[in-house]
Parts: structure tokens; C-alpha cells; sequence
């Protein structure tokens, strides 16, 4: 790498070095004038915040978590598509209870290719509630959402290999859901969301 010479040289800023920040894309998103939609996710977990752009800094007016599904009866993993969809549907309704319509998406220039978890987070904003600006194409389909492709690789490794059943899915068995069984138990967890958050 080559030193920078003369005296007008400036340091670029970190985030854009670390390839963390493309400021190019962030000033055409607050330029835009609507609310962010700011999906954001870990391998354990998916956070979504709905953000309005001030000078002195971004302000979030709601955000949501995978973690917090517990409260709503979620016994399943947090970093899943279904989990995804929930902590995005719990947004979707707190946005609408507070009156807050729209939003574009923020994904942070992800390198996304099909339908993930963070789409799942996206459709579950929508579903309660939010308008986006969005094409359908990226999607996930609503088997996946409700955890019907889980459910069925569950069901064929039970039949198949036992303890590795057993390992795969121990998490799920620790908190009494059969793994088989997740699209009930989303369905469980997606109407306590809409009986809590009215």
C-alpha cells in the first residue's frame, strides 16, 4: 500500500475503510426524506429498527428483536426465517399503533441473493403493517416463513438417525417444542403478537 504524500492528504473514514459504511448509499437513503427501516442481523439473532434521520443524529422510533419473541410463547431458535418474520411482524404492529405508515429498506449494501432471513424480516414488517417499497420476487414463500421446510427435515432425520435428531434439535427438545411441529407453534406465537400488540 502506498503512503499518501503532500499536505492535503485526508483520512478516509473508518467505517468506509473497513467496508462497514457505503456513505454514497446512506446519504441517498436520508436524502429520500422517509423513515429507514433498518434490518440488522447476527448469526443468533435479527434486530430491526424504524429510524427517522435528524441532524443531530438518528432517532428510532420502534425497534423489535428476535430476542424478544420469548415473551410472546416463541420457544423456537432466534435465528431462523421464522423468527426473522415474527421479530419483523412484532415491528410492523408497533408501527402501526403508533401511527407510522411507511418506511423504505435499509439493509446496509448486505451482499443478499434470494430469499433469507432478512427478507423473511422484511415480509413480516409488511404483513403487520408497514408499507415498503419492495419487489416480490425476494420474498421468502410462506412455507418457509411458517417453518414447514424445518419441520419437514425434522420429521425425515427422526425417522432416519435418531441421535442425530436428537443433536440437531436438542435446543428445541430442551424447551418442549418438537421440532415437527414448529408451524403450529408459529402460528401460536404470531397470534399472541397480535393479541399483545393491538
Amino acid at each position: 500500500m502506498e503512503m499518501a504524500r503532500g499536505t492535503i492528504y485526508r483520512v478516509v473514514f473508518r467505517r468506509r475503510r473497513e467496508g462497514r459504511t457505503d456513505y454514497r448509499l446512506r446519504k441517498a437513503l436520508i436524502s429520500s426524506g422517509s423513515l429507514r427501516l433498518v434490518i440488522r442481523r447476527s448469526i443468533k439473532h435479527i434486530a430491526l429498527q424504524l429510524v427517522e434521520a435528524k441532524i443531530e443524529g438518528d432517532r428510532v422510533l420502534c425497534h423489535a428483536t428476535t430476542a424478544e419473541l420469548k415473551k410472546f410463547g416463541w420457544k423456537g431458535g432466534t435465528g431462523n426465517l421464522p423468527a426473522a418474520y415474527l421479530a419483523g411482524y412484532l415491528l410492523g404492529k408497533r408501527a402501526s399503533k403508533k401511527g407510522l405508515k411507511s418506511a423504505i429498506v435499509d439493509l446496509n449494501g448486505y451482499n443478499l441473493a434470494g430469499p433469507n432471513r432478512l427478507y423473511a424480516a422484511l415480509k413480516g414488517a409488511i404483513d403487520g403493517g408497514l408499507e415498503v417499497p419492495h419487489d416480490e420476487k425476494v420474498l421468502p414463500e410462506d412455507d418457509r416463513i411458517t417453518g414447514e421446510h424445518i419441520a419437514k427435515y425434522a420429521d425425515a432425520l427422526q425417522k432416519e438417525d435418531q441421535a442425530a435428531y436428537q443433536s440437531r434439535f436438542s435446543k428445541y427438545l430442551e424447551e418442549g417444542v418438537q421440532p415437527e411441529n414448529l408451524p403450529e407453534h408459529f402460528k401460536a406465537a404470531k397470534a399472541a403478537i397480535d393479541k399483545e400488540v393491538q
